[in-house]
This record gives structure tokens, sequence and C-alpha cells, in this order.
């Protein structure tokens, strides 16, 4: 879709200006998420490109007993696994740049998965980097699962009035902004 292109293009640049380094307090209402729903297993993103950066979330939630976080492994054919990882354990680059766990780690099914994104709606839609993992692996794995929760770390200036939309696209529960979350 052309017109996605165009967003994409514009939030890059505009998070690239406006990008800001987020403390712990960014955290807290996603914290209580994760304390009220009895979230184990949390899949987070290794932060690029000027995203909300979640390296300090991985230093809170790796002193919690019982916990377990992951990052996503992108794999050849469009789809993508959970691979358990810790803060300064080993990373690779994947063929889009990204840094990802070595891929013979632990497979795991997160309940709670953290998603980067280039712009987000009222409705709870997000527009990501264009290659549908997050979608793809979204439709097949939440078929079974009703109680995961999806959750997009965003800057309040990413919001967007209405983000296109085809049936593929996957909407999160919530959204988490320096301003709170809904």
């Amino acid at each position: 879709m052309i017109f996605k292109e165009k967003i994409r293009k514009k939030f890059l640049l505009l998070r690239k200006k406006k990008y800001f380094a987020v403390d712990q307090s960014f955290f807290k209402p996603l914290l209580k998420i994760i304390n009220g729903k009895n979230k184990k297993n949390i899949s987070l993103y290794y932060p690029s490109n000027c995203e909300v950066d979640t390296l300090n979330l991985f230093k809170i939630l790796g002193k919690r007993k019982g916990l377990s976080t992951s990052l996503p492994v992108l794999l050849p054919n469009g789809m993508m696994k959970f691979i358990q990882w810790k803060l300064f354990e080993p990373l690779r680059v994947n063929t889009y740049g990204f840094l990802e766990p070595l891929v013979n780690g632990k497979s795991v099914n997160p309940d709670l998965i953290i998603v980067p994104l280039l712009a987000y709606d009222k409705f709870y839609n997000r527009l990501g980097y264009g290659k549908g993992y997050y979608d793809k692996f979204f439709t097949q794995y939440l078929k079974n699962r009703k109680n995961i929760l999806t959750i997009g770390l965003a800057f309040s200036f990413q919001k967007y009035k209405k983000i296109p939309i085809s049936k593929s696209d996957v909407k999160l529960n919530y959204i988490l902004t320096e301003k709170g979350i809904f």
C-alpha cells in the first residue's frame, strides 16, 4: 500500500527528530498490567531506529523471580518465534539489521508480547515496518490462545488519526506512551 509507505517514512523521520530517552517510570503502567494479569513469559523487542528503549524494562523484569523474557527471531518462511533472552546474552544481526537471540536458544510461548511500532491510532491499530511478521504471528498464535496480551510501545507524537488497515492487520490490546496506557 503506497499510503502506508508514506506514513512509515513520515514517522521514521519524526521519531528520529523527536526521540527522547525514557526512564523506568515510563514502564510503571505496564508493570501494573504484568502484575495484575499474572503474566510470566514476557516478550519484548531489542530497540533500534529510535524506538522506545526496552533495555530498562529488561533490567526491571530480569530482577523478578518467576518471570521469563524473550525476543523475537525472524524465520526464513516469513514467520517468527520467540527465544528466551536475558540482558547481555549474545545476539546476532538478522537480515533486516535487527538484533535477535541466537536461534539455538530456548523457544518460548509468551503470554504478553510487547511490540515496536512506527505509528498507532486510537483504535489500537499499529503500523510496523511493513514485513508483517507480528501480524502473521498474531494471526496464527492467538487462534488458540485468547489470554495473550499485546502491547505497543510508542511516543505520543507517533499517534496518527487513522492507520489504514488490511484484513491481515491485528489490533493491539494496549498502547503505552509517556502519557500513560490506553
